[in-house]
């Protein structure tokens, strides 16, 4: 087998495991709370550090492992994350404990699969760059893309057909692949121009990782009741964290710019190309990061059961009613490759985020009660418009550096898509519990008023906003569960029908709704805002770069010729 293709298969199976494991749980998490017997209506720390942890990690840990490539060698610490990835994915499938004990093993042996995947994640991208020559990249990379981004999605099928057998088979199917990358990943060479011995960047790794650590840890308990309040802004340790987070960040570029040798390149972005397209990559992920949250929340929550769907099954059809937006990314992840390297990367990027803002819009003038047809064309607008965006716009980065800055490039790249797709979350999960907390109180009390059950208002409108929230996510009636705690005298009073209807699949569902759909709403139309600002900037990072440092010293001799010609064309 010819060398690229060899790498580029390690790097397929090492980005779609990364990325399926992101999302994996998304679907599967009412059978692991289920499987280790805890709460979900009580749980939300528990259900927060197991969704956001894996990408806490990645986030914090991928520009420094890119750094560490370039200097010790990107094909090691790739195939050491393969090992570590696949250890944490069987002590996941091996948790002994159930309860709060089982919920923060978890928790841990995610923290350690997400340190696996930091290492294969930052040097996937430098290895194909390496391997294939300039006007192939963008086919290389566009397939890469399509692996991390489909990835997501294929995470949620996958994860809502194996919870259906055996909630720690989501965990399970992960090993067999890792065992295969470790072994397979030995086939790989180490092709760029090593980078000369240096230092490790000591106090940028120290104020990077505590900066976006403490950030995103307070972003997170925010999020969380705390006292009386629905959400825990007002908690001194959130105060706390946000404000040691936000000087450590503030202050992180003024350390890479006095440390020998940073591990976050600032000199690289005096490139106009690699610039421009970075921040157009953070914002795009900034405003599609949440996306996935919100379209669960809508169809868990909401439509599957308003359509007749049971609580038990609304997690495996939102995973199949998700597709559409896997299919536009499968179809224009590698086409849009293929073009960016015929037409250069600038205005297939650009048009690419402006079909993103305009599903965003499309998301947005959803009715209540859509048509699956409808959803299924903004989901399909979504998906082209990110693998038209996401391929041209990482091979626009890569070409512009020096072969010995890949590694960096690659991990700088990761970072900020990763850290802002975190951020997303968080930002949109706000939005939306900020708008139930002013809502729902009020839309519970009508909804009881409508079916006789006035007397139950002050006990059901307490239910906290986040209990909502996540139970909408989770495929889960809080009030069922609520119920069962009152006691015998007050429920006995109340009439048969009126039970039924409030523990039925329609009532909580649409009660939520009143509440919920107005936020999302906002959160779409910011999305929509962000994404175009993205696209002005794409459009703003030139025509096609490369750059011939040192370029031509790592090819063969037939990619020599090919690219000898390439870098004699005009480049802006």
């Amino acid at each position: 087998m010819e060398y690229k293709w060899t790498a580029m298969s390690n790097t397929f199976i090492a980005t779609l495991m990364g990325t399926i494991n992101t999302f994996i749980i998304l679907i599967a998490l009412p059978a692991i709370f289920n499987g280790i017997h805890i709460d979900p209506l009580n749980s939300f720390q528990y259900l927060l550090w197991i969704l956001m942890g894996y990408g806490l990690v990645t986030a914090t840990l991928l520009l420094s492992f890119g750094r560490l490539s370039d200097m010790y060698g990107r094909v090691k610490l790739f195939r050491l994350g393969f090992l570590i990835f696949t250890i944490g994915s069987f002590l996941l499938y091996l948790t002994p404990s159930t309860g709060d004990a089982g919920a923060i093993e978890i928790i841990i042996f995610r923290l350690i699969q997400g340190v696996g995947a930091a290492f294969f994640l930052s040097n996937s991208a430098a290895i194909l760059t390496d391997a294939f020559p300039p006007s192939e990249r963008g086919k290389a990379l566009g397939i890469n893309i399509v692996a991390a981004i489909a990835g997501n999605f294929l995470g949620l099928v996958i994860g809502g057909v194996l919870a259906i057998y055996d909630w720690r088979y989501v965990f399970l199917i992960s090993v067999p692949f890792g065992l295969i990358g470790t072994i397979w990943s030995f086939k790989l060479k180490e092709l760029s121009i090593k980078a000369t011995k240096t230092k490790i960047d000591i106090w940028g790794n120290l104020t990077f990782v505590l900066g976006i650590t403490l950030l995103l840890v307070g972003v997170t308990y925010g999020l969380i009741p705390y006292g009386n309040s629905p959400m825990g802004w007002n908690n001194p340790w959130v105060i706390f964290s946000l404000l040691i987070g936000l000087f450590s960040l503030i202050l992180f570029p003024f350390v890479e710019n006095r440390v020998e040798s940073p591990m976050f390149r600032l000199d690289l972005f005096k490139i106009k190309s690699f610039a421009y397209a970075n921040i157009a990559g953070l914002l795009g992920s900034l405003g599609r990061g949440g996306l996935m949250f919100m379209l669960i929340l809508l169809l868990q929550g909401i439509w599957l059961p308003l359509h007749g769907y049971s609580y038990a099954s609304t997690p495996f059809w939102a995973g199949i009613y998700m597709l559409p937006l896997t299919a536009g990314i499968i179809i224009m992840g590698p086409l849009s490759g293929v073009l960016s390297d015929i037409y250069g990367p600038r205005w297939i990027a650009t048009g690419g985020m402006v079909i993103v803002t305009l599903s965003f819009l499309l998301f947005a003038a959803l009715p209540i009660n859509f048509s699956f047809y409808e959803f299924a064309l903004a989901e399909f607008m979504m998906g082209v418009g990110s693998g038209m965006f996401g391929t041209p716009n990482t091979a626009s980065i890569m070409n512009s550096v020096p072969a010995e800055d890949r590694g960096v490039a690659s991990g700088m790249i990761s970072t900020m898509r990763n850290t802002a797709g975190i951020a997303s979350m968080a930002i949109f999960f706000t939005i939306v519990i900020v708008g139930i907390t002013q809502r729902f109180p009020e839309a519970m009390a009508s909804s009881l008023a409508s079916i006789g059950a006035v007397h139950l208002t002050p006990i059901l409108s307490k239910i906290p906003p986040t209990a909502a929230l996540f139970s909408a996510f989770l495929g889960y009636n809080p009030v069922e569960s609520i119920l069962t705690t009152l006691p015998p005298s007050l429920t006995a009073i109340i009439p048969a029908s009126t039970l039924n209807t409030l523990t039925g699949i329609t009532w909580f569902p649409s009660t939520l709704a009143t509440a919920f759909l107005p936020s999302l709403g906002t959160s779409f139309y910011i999305g929509a805002i962000i994404s175009a600002i993205a696209a002005i900037l794409s459009a703003l990072r030139g025509e096609k770069y490369i750059n011939k440092d040192k370029e031509l010293k790592t090819r063969s001799k037939d990619d020599l010729k090919l690219q000898k010609a390439d870098t004699e064309s005009k480049y802006k």
